[in-house]
Formats: C-alpha cells, sequence, structure tokens
C-alpha cells in the first residue's frame, strides 16, 4: 500500500557558533504543511556541546493500519558524506507486533517497538547521538518504510526535511503589561516665570520698557498654546508677584501687590477672560528665593547670610542686619541676585479632552503626549505589535511623562528588555516598585542576562505572590541549568 507523505518544514534559525562554545542551542522548527503537522508535533532539535537531542511528539492517524501491518520511522541527519542514523519507532499491527517481539533478526539499537492498539496514537520520541561540528548545517529526512504480512517491505521512501541550523538556548519571557487605571478628568497646567520690569517704585507696565517686551509675549505665547489647541479648554489663570529685599516691607508690599494687579490688568485687556478666571497672589519680599541662590552659591559668609535669614529677625531688621554687617556681599546681591528676585509667576490651568481611539491616541502621542493619560498610552501600545520598536518608544514616551508612575515604569521596562535593551530595563526598573509584578520583571531581567540563580530567585518570590506566569519562568530556568 502506498503511503502519501508530505514534508515537515524545519525552519533554519540564525548561524551557530563553533562546535566548541559551551551555550545549548536549539533550531527553530516550524512545520507549515498542514499533512506534516498532522504527523509530527512539538518537533524539537537541540546541542549541547557534545550531544544533539531530537525530540517530537510522532501520530499514527496518517499512517497506514492492519493487523499484520508495521511501519518504520526513522531520522537521518547527513551532510556531504558524513551521515548519522537516528533510532526508528516502529509502529506495528497485533500479529506484526508479536511476530516482531519473537523473530526480528534485524532489531537496531535503540529501537522502540510498539503495538498499535488505536487508530490514532501518539508516541513521544526522542533520541540523542553524539555532536559533531557537521551537523551544524546538515540535511535532516526520515526514512518511512511499510512492511506487510511475513515482513514483506510495501512502501520505501525518503522524505526530505529541511536543513538545521542552531541558534543559543536562550530564556524566552513572558511580559506582564499593566493596564493603568483610567484618569478621570484630566486636568493639566502650564507654568513659566516672567520678568517684567518697572521704573522705579512704579506699578504700571510698560510693554516697551527694557526687557519688558520678550518678557510679556512669554505669558502670552503660554496662553494662546492653550486656547488655541483645539482639545484642551483653559480652566483657570494664577499670576503670583514677587518683590526683592531691599526697602522697606511696607513698600514692597504695596509694589508687589500693585505690580500683580497690573499685570493681571493687562492681561484680561488682550484676552478680557470671565470674571474669577484670573488669580493673583503675592509676596513683598522673595527670602525664599534669596537663600535658595545662597545655598547653591559660593560667596563668602553665604552660610551666615542664611542664618540671619532663617533667624528670628523682622523682614526689616534682618535686611538692615544683613547690609551692615556684610556689606561687599549685600552690594553683591543687590546688583546680581535682588533683580531676579522681583518675577512673576504665571500658572495655567487646563483640562484635556478623552481619546477613545488608537489611531487618534498615536497622532496625538506623536505630537502633544502630555495631553494622554496613562490608560491611553496603553490603549494606544495594544493597538501596535507587540514587542515592535513603536510599542516601546510608546511606553518610553509614557514613562517620560509620568516619572512618578510605577505602572509606566514597568511597562517601559517590559518594552525596553523585548527590544534587547536591558540597561534601559534596569533603569526603568528602578522606579518600578515592589510589587509582584516588578518582582517578576526582574526575574526576566536577569534571566535575559544569563544570571539564572539571581532570576530562580526572583520567579520564586514571584510565585509566592500568586504571579501567574512565575511557574513557568521557573521550567525555563530549570532547563537552561540542566544543559
Amino acid at each position: 500500500m502506498k503511503h502519501l507523505i508530505s514534508i515537515i518544514a524545519l525552519a533554519a534559525a540564525a548561524a551557530s557558533a563553533a562546535a566548541a562554545v559551551k551555550t545549548p542551542m536549539q533550531a527553530d522548527v516550524k512545520i507549515a504543511d498542514p499533512q506534516a503537522r498532522a504527523l509530527v508535533s512539538k518537533l524539537v532539535v537541540e546541542r549541547s556541546q557534545n550531544i544533539l537531542f531530537v525530540k517530537a511528539d510522532l501520530s499514527t492517524a496518517q499512517l497506514p493500519a492492519g493487523t499484520n501491518r508495521e511501519v518504520w520511522m526513522q531520522p537521518v541527519l547527513s551532510a556531504g558524506d558524513s551521515s548519522v542514523v537516528l533510532p526508528a519507532v516502529a509502529v506495528a499491527g497485533r500479529n506484526r507486533f508479536y511476530q516482531g517481539q519473537r523473530n526480528h533478526t534485524d532489531r537496531q539499537p535503540g529501537l522502540e517497538w510498539i503495538r498499535r492498539t488505536a487508530r490514532d496514537m501518539t508516541i513521544p520520541y526522542e533520541a540523542q547521538v553524539p555532536y559533531r561540528p557537521w551537523m551544524d548545517g546538515a540535511h535532516l529526512s526520515m526514512s518511512l518504510t511499510t512492511r506487510g504480512c511475513c515482513g514483506n517491505p510495501e512502501d520505501d521512501r525518503t522524505v526530505a526535511l529541511t536543513d538545521v541550523t542552531f541558534a543559543p538556548v536562550v530564556f524566552h519571557p513572558s511580559f506582564l503589561w499593566i493596564a493603568p487605571t483610567a484618569e478621570g478628568v484630566k486636568t493639566r497646567e502650564i507654568s513659566g516665570r516672567a520678568f517684567i520690569d518697572f521704573p522705579v517704585n512704579k506699578t504700571d507696565i510698560r510693554p516697551d520698557y527694557r526687557r519688558n517686551t520678550a518678557e510679556l509675549a512669554k505669558i502670552r505665547a503660554s496662553i494662546d498654546s492653550v486656547r488655541n489647541d483645539k482639545d484642551v479648554t483653559a480652566r483657570s489663570l494664577t499670576i503670583h508677584g514677587y518683590a526683592s529685599p531691599e526697602g522697606s516691607l511696607a513698600l514692597n508690599e504695596r509694589l508687589a501687590k500693585g505690580r500683580t494687579e497690573a499685570l493681571k490688568a493687562y492681561v484680561d485687556g488682550l484676552y478680557h477672560f470671565e470674571p474669577g478666571f484670573i488669580r493673583t497672589d503675592w509676596t513683598a519680599e522673595d527670602w525664599d528665593g534669596l537663600r535658595a541662590w545662597l545655598t547653591e552659591s559660593s560667596m563668602p559668609q553665604a552660610q551666615e547670610i542664611i542664618a540671619i535669614i532663617d533667624g528670628p529677625l523682622a523682614p526689616d531688621a534682618r535686611e538692615w542686619k544683613i547690609k551692615k554687617t556684610y556689606p561687599e556681599q549685600y552690594a553683591v546681591l543687590l546688583r546680581d541676585v535682588y533683580p531676579g528676585l522681583r518675577h512673576s509667576d504665571y500658572r495655567i490651568e487646563y483640562t484635556v479632552r478623552a481619546f477613545t481611539t488608537a489611531e487618534e491616541i498615536l497622532q496625538v502621542a506623536a505630537t502633544r503626549p502630555q495631553h494622554l493619560s496613562l490608560s491611553e498610552f496603553f490603549t494606544g501600545a495594544k493597538a501596535l505589535p507587540e514587542g515592535s520598536k513603536e510599542f516601546a518608544n510608546l511606553f518610553e514616551t509614557a514613562a517620560r511623562m509620568y516619572p512618578e508612575s510605577e505602572i509606566a515604569s514597568l511597562n517601559a521596562a517590559n518594552a525596553a528588555m523585548a527590544q534587547g535593551a536591558l540597561d534601559n530595563a534596569e533603569r526603568y526598573l528602578a522606579g518600578a516598585g515592589d510589587g509582584p509584578e516588578a518582582i517578576y520583571a526582574r526575574g526576566n531581567l536577569e534571566a535575559l542576562r544569563g544570571n539564572y540563580a539571581a532570576a530562580r530567585t526572583y520567579f520564586q518570590q514571584a510565585a509566592r505572590l500568586k504571579v501567574a506566569d512565575a511557574p513557568a519562568a521557573l521550567t525555563q530556568i530549570d532547563e537552561l541549568e540542566s544543559y
């Protein structure tokens, strides 16, 4: 009886290392033909430094049946004048099985003689032979011989498989992508600092005075960036004015308040906001700003001046004591530092509409990523091929937009590992917290680096914390360490 066998496709993986390499190697197996997949499944071809392993599940469903029939299946690896025959499996009907048990004279070493008890049986196949350098790139084939009554040949053919090349056996991580909680209302803000110049003791704004043209333009640009964005709604503008410490507190109180109100009137005259939209506050003397400057400076006696600022003196007495005790330093502060303490800080609060489709989210991510919530970043990423460069870039952008988010850091770490950027992954994992998923991710990182002992520790801890993928990761570690 003729038996049609389709070719089993065994795809090449990557260029192999030399035979002396101790890293275990594995061929990337892909059985493309449907009839072949019905015959052979779970095909694995691996090698260590000295041994070649072949594993597969063989199905009898497509083999000819009969109580007086047997089918021999025998893999062969060959290259040029070199070849090796692997142990065979013989599947026999009832009569042939017992005859073979009693009378087989051509029994081969390693032959597995199996009685066929059902049409569709699954037979685990495992074989190993000494590895030789010529086997890397060799041709794999299978001899199939069908014999009938009294062992008479019915069909004898060799089925060609593909060439076998090896790549290192490595850890294959399973990544856990964490979906963030949806953000109810997306509230954002733009803030800035303007240095508006005023004539001495005056509170009226002169747009063309000194550097005011550029400073006022900064404020208008910030407001316009919100007003002209169709996806956002401005909610409020806060202006906080500061004066520098020289002079009396009463004078500085008047200047800080008056100049803040003048800036409010200037802005309101341009935009005509609703009443209550602009909120104002002021600080008569910016001692905090002066203290911050002194802390970072190398000025002589800076620490002594800081002690005066932190002391119990009232503002006017404080300023007088610095001026009298450290006149040289006071002159430098008055000339170089105090002008920068006269500033107006502004903050524009706005809300951003929700983005619901992946297409829209990806467009916004490319131009205005600050408009996206973490959950929107996640929605966009899941629409991209997992492990792609675009996928990784989106999660890394989310981590930059939300540097305090452990979830953003964890997803970015996973995306970096999927790209092979292990140093980046380690950096993101530093901000991912110590939750079960982060512990599991650290196990993935150590396993990808080949640090299997460290990886095992993390995976064991993750398994105790009920991370579902941790046991499978531990199984991989067991297999890798068994080579």
